[in-house]
């Protein structure tokens, strides 16, 4: 199902196309020995964990992460949280001031962000009533200029997964780049779809070690893509985009996926215990489904609902300004105290 006719060169900026990246020398040897002598960096000698630059690639975080998703890590590039991974896709295909984007609105907001930033036209095609891509009208909007396409699934705020087919299509069809934000694909029962990357040369799939892994403070996203956009995007990454506090974090914690299966699990309880508890709330208009750790609710003054949660410390995302989302609260799976607590807030408001 590949397109033969997708030549990635033709999505690359131009200034991309002829740069001389920076290069340290930690780049430039495979490791001879435990013992390297490091006179390179221009660095404080004196040992105290963190004196030296972290590994510019990663490698470590990388192989655990190749283990645990069954792909090779030069198919991954990991960024300062998975905002850096985005804004770096953009500084790799689009011409400021020349180029666009398509967004499919309510979603993330961050994509509109980094289209200002860079100065790249943000083209924002409606989801459907039931939260669904408008296939017909993501493809009128394409143009020679439409150099990405951002599909997020689970999507934010809605917590719904886009079908398969639809992205399916889409990704065939799009001519130019497809990013799709799996931010919150641990808590789906859909696959990810780096299954599927040899498939698609314009696939990029974004994920994120903040949402089920439990580490947003240490601000580490993934890349996922073919070997050809993995080392583009290299070619403009900063050289230590990724601290060594950060790389160490992550190693411990990817080294205990059965801890982080049963937390999955129990914020998935968790979930299903708050949509029936929501539903019991007088005010609760619509409880909508969620394939995220998070659940969408419309209520009857979504303002009013928000002031009144924070009058009693609970602090939640008001969406009633997002596309539609009229009156709409996102609630977070918290733990089960939280959870509760939240339930007991809303009945006395």
């Amino acid at each position: 199902m590949e397109r033969q006719q997708f030549q990635l060169d033709s999505f690359l900026r131009g200034n991309i196309k002829d740069l001389k990246p920076y290069s340290s020398a930690r780049d430039e040897y495979s490791e001879v020995s435990g013992d390297m002598v490091f006179l390179d960096a221009n660095e404080n000698p004196f040992q105290n964990g963190v004196n030296r630059y972290p590994d510019p690639q990663q490698y470590k975080v990388k192989s655990q992460l190749s283990k645990l998703k069954d792909i090779s890590t030069d198919n991954i590039l990991l960024g300062n949280g998975s905002d850096e991974v985005l804004d770096l896709i953009f500084r790799a295909f689009c011409e400021p001031n020349m180029d666009a984007i398509i967004t499919l609105p309510p979603t993330y907001g961050m994509y509109d962000v980094l289209a200002n930033i860079n100065a790249v036209r943000n083209i924002k095609i409606q989801l459907s009533s039931d939260f669904e891509p408008n296939y017909d009208d993501v493809l009128s909007a394409a143009n020679a200029k439409t150099k990405l396409l951002f599909l997020c699934s689970p999507n934010n705020p809605t917590a719904n997964s886009f079908k398969a087919a639809t992205i399916e299509k889409l990704i065939l069809n799009f001519n130019g780049i497809v990013i799709i934000d799996e931010a919150y694909i641990d808590f789906s029962k859909d696959e990810s779809w780096i299954r599927r990357l040899k498939e698609f040369p314009n696939l990029i799939v974004t994920q994120t070690l903040s949402k089920a892994y439990g580490m947003a403070g240490i601000r580490l996203g993934v890349c996922y893509a073919s070997t050809q956009i993995i080392s583009i995007l290299n070619r403009i990454k900063p050289p230590y985009n990724v601290n060594e506090l950060t790389q160490l974090k992550a190693l411990e914690r990817l080294s205990k996926p059965i801890a982080i299966s049963e937390e999955i699990k129990r914020i998935l309880e968790q979930r299903d215990w708050l949509i029936l508890e929501l539903k019991k709330i007088e005010f609760v208009d619509t409880v909508y489904a969620s394939d995220a750790n998070f659940i969408l609710v419309k209520v009857d003054d979504a303002n009013t609902r928000y002031t009144g949660l924070i009058q009693q410390g609970i602090v939640v995302r008001n969406r009633t300004n997002q596309p539609l989302c009229e009156n709409c609260l996102r609630f977070t799976v918290g733990t089960q105290q939280e959870n509760i607590k939240l339930i007991t807030a809303l009945t006395n408001l």
